[in-house]
């Protein structure tokens, strides 16, 4: 099945917000509705598995590791509907120009990440991702001392 018109999709904030949990909330309901799922992720990221991603909470979901955004364009089928992309932060550049002609083709573009640095500071391509598009989730962790947004 394919979607009408593609898009990207934003999942960002702190440190355990719980963006991954989200990343992969979204992409069950995708699986559930029989859409054809592919997700992407750093090589880098080695935390929990390297060919899944996983929240801190313990939900996978399988995941193909790359090394470099444009790794995409050959590891995706011609009929995914619904590409997910985690530790978004992470990847190049190119990420950006691949997420726009992700959803040109109709897809659905899912990426999950942080939105900032230590520092404060945009991640990454995080915030070009934020403003191309159509939809931005941001989320907060929260402070284990006072129970307020960390």
């Amino acid at each position: 099945m394919r979607h009408t018109h593609g898009s990207i999709e934003v999942v960002c904030g702190s440190m355990f917000s719980g963006k991954t949990d989200e990343l992969i909330r979204r992409l069950v309901r995708a699986t559930i509705a029989k859409q054809k799922v592919q997700v992407f992720k750093p090589a880098i990221d080695i935390r929990y598995a390297v060919e899944k991603v996983a929240s801190h909470t313990g939900s996978t979901f399988d995941a193909i590791p790359v090394e470099k955004a444009a790794d995409i364009r050959s590891k995706i089928d011609k009929d995914t509907t619904v590409v997910g992309l985690d530790e978004a932060q992470f990847f190049d550049s190119e990420v950006v120009a691949i997420a726009q002609e992700l959803a040109a083709r109709g897809v659905r573009v899912i990426a999950a990440g942080l939105d900032m640095d230590f520092r404060g500071e945009p991640f990454g391509s995080m915030p070009v991702l934020m403003s191309e598009a159509e939809v931005v989730l941001k989320l907060h962790a929260i402070c284990m001392v006072c129970g307020d947004d960390a």
